[in-house]
């Protein structure tokens, strides 16, 4: 029997379907809400159940609360749309420098004097 890390891929970089990931945040949420409210032992026996990561599970219960509202942070859409706007923000900024290097070499072209 092949052990999970010589599969080639650490545990930590496997990539869950978002179904699963689904499924066990909704089985977490309604094990927690059967036990009043408590986490205690429920993130631990789900990811055992489905095959997951403790921490996995327990970051996507967390991201599920923070997205529904119950807990305080950043949301994934909110994560989603500020990685957009940074990735825009470099692609404008480099635009801007390549700009002000033209403006630079054309102006020094019709002074006639070159730039040292």
């Amino acid at each position: 029997m092949a052990s999970k890390q010589s599969q080639g891929k650490h545990p930590s970089q496997r990539r869950y379907p978002p179904e699963l990931k689904d499924r066990a945040v909704r089985m977490a949420q309604d094990a927690i809400a059967e036990q009043g409210g408590r986490q205690t032992g429920v993130i631990t026996r789900i990811a055992g159940q489905l095959g997951v990561g403790v921490e996995s599970l327990r970051g996507w219960v967390r991201q599920a609360e923070i997205d529904g509202g119950r807990r305080p942070g950043t949301s994934s859409d909110d994560a989603a749309r500020i990685v957009e706007l940074e990735r825009e923000n470099r692609e404008l900024r480099r635009a801007n420098d390549i700009l002000k290097a033209a403006a630079t070499f054309f102006a020094t072209e019709l002074d006639g004097h070159p730039k040292r």
